[in-house]
């Protein structure tokens, strides 16, 4: 058996698997969520899927779809812009593992209870210091939830975490200027951001 959480996620990293179901809208189709634009966006969505990711959880995820089984232009529009994540930055998704803490910043330190068996899914808003963490191997990923307008400062990320040797942004040549202290890592703002939905770090430790 697998714990499944109903439009929501523990505000807090959990030793066993377990999942989130969530829809982008309703869970059958509804016309109004259409016209009205009220779907989930592409970056509510990759949000949701890397701090369930950075909680040891998965995320399924429902597409409605309409009653001749096709789906409609804006739902596409939002796979694509999923897929068009995922393509970039996967390795921080697939085959991670929960690092030491799931994250930092100002929702990691709230507390969002959950109601029953869930529902407490879009009653945050997350800001660049929001970040998320897995790691595969001796690799940590570090995912910031929104555009940083100044540089990058990760706490989680200090000498006591181990001496990092080298930090990569997935989808972007840039040479990043860092410096890791015994309480902190501080990144310079990148010149070019790869994405406007969340920037990875690829920290070598």
């Amino acid at each position: 058996m697998v714990w499944d959480v109903e439009r929501g996620a523990p505000d807090k990293g959990q030793e066993l698997p377990w999942q989130t179901c969530t829809c982008i809208g309703d869970w059958h189709y509804s016309r109004w969520r259409f016209d009205a634009n009220a779907y989930k966006s592409t970056k509510e969505v990759i949000s949701t899927l890397v701090d369930i990711v950075s909680k040891n959880g998965n995320l399924l995820l429902n597409i409605p779809v309409r009653g001749d089984g096709s789906i409609d232009d804006k739902e596409v529009a939002i796979l694509e812009g999923i897929a068009a994540w995922m393509d970039m930055n996967k390795e921080s998704i697939f085959d991670t593992r929960p690092w030491k803490v799931y994250g930092e910043g100002p929702v990691a330190e709230t507390s969002n209870p959950m109601k029953e068996q869930g529902f407490n899914e879009g009653k945050v808003k997350y800001t660049a210091s929001d970040i998320r963490f897995v790691q595969k191997g001796k690799v940590v990923y570090a995912t910031l939830l929104d555009m940083p307008t100044e540089d990058i400062v990760i706490k989680s990320l200090g000498k006591s975490a181990g001496k990092i040797k080298k930090i990569e942004l997935l989808g972007s040549n840039e040479v990043l200027s860092w410096s890791q202290a015994n309480e902190s890592l501080a990144v310079k703002k990148p010149n070019v951001f790869p994405n406007d939905i969340a920037l990875v770090l690829k920290v070598y430790l």
